[in-house]
């Protein structure tokens, strides 16, 4: 699948068959949220991979209505780390640049065949505390990551590009 395939095809996954991700997929998949750009090229991200039944339980257990993630073969949490890097000069660029490279790899993952879905509804501390996240660090979010049960593509519901473009300076 070419890149802009995978842009139009990747959705949000909520239904994953129990096969196991083979390494060299999931290497890729990896690689791709490694090399996305960050500022100053800091890359001030972690990512936790967890695969044990009773840690995904764990995580499950901070993310209320999320039940479904435990059902993927692998989760991903994407932590993102204090930075120098400054949106605005003011502005610390970790959300940003955790959320570049999980776009990375969420599209690499829809490259592969996989599915995630990205979980921001979660009770951090309990989960810092369940992960051994170190203070300082702050939990992004949580995708699970695994071959969706339902191949099916749909067409996105997005805005018109006139309502999202302004071309030289900013209009209503």
């Amino acid at each position: 699948m070419d890149l802009y395939e995978a842009i139009r095809c990747r959705r949000s996954v909520r239904s994953f068959r129990p096969d196991p991700i083979p390494q060299e997929v999931l290497d890729r998949v990896l690689e791709a949220a490694r090399c996305a750009p960050s500022s100053l090229n800091l890359q001030p991200w972690r990512f936790i991979l967890v695969k044990a039944p009773q840690i995904k339980r764990e995580i499950v257990s901070c993310c209320p209505g999320q039940s479904f993630v435990e059902d993927a073969p692998l989760l991903i949490v994407a932590c993102g780390l204090p930075t120098e890097g400054k949106i605005g000069g003011r502005t610390p660029s970790t959300l940003a640049d955790v959320a570049v490279a999980m776009a990375h790899l969420s599209l690499a993952a829809a490259a592969e065949g996989l599915g995630t879905c990205w979980i921001t509804a979660f009770e951090e501390e309990p989960l810092r505390r369940a992960l051994g996240v170190p203070e300082g660090e702050q939990v992004v979010l949580i995708s699970p990551l695994g071959y969706p049960t339902d191949k099916t593509t749909r067409a996105k519901h997005r805005k018109p590009m006139s309502e999202i473009i302004c071309w030289e300076r900013h209009s209503s």
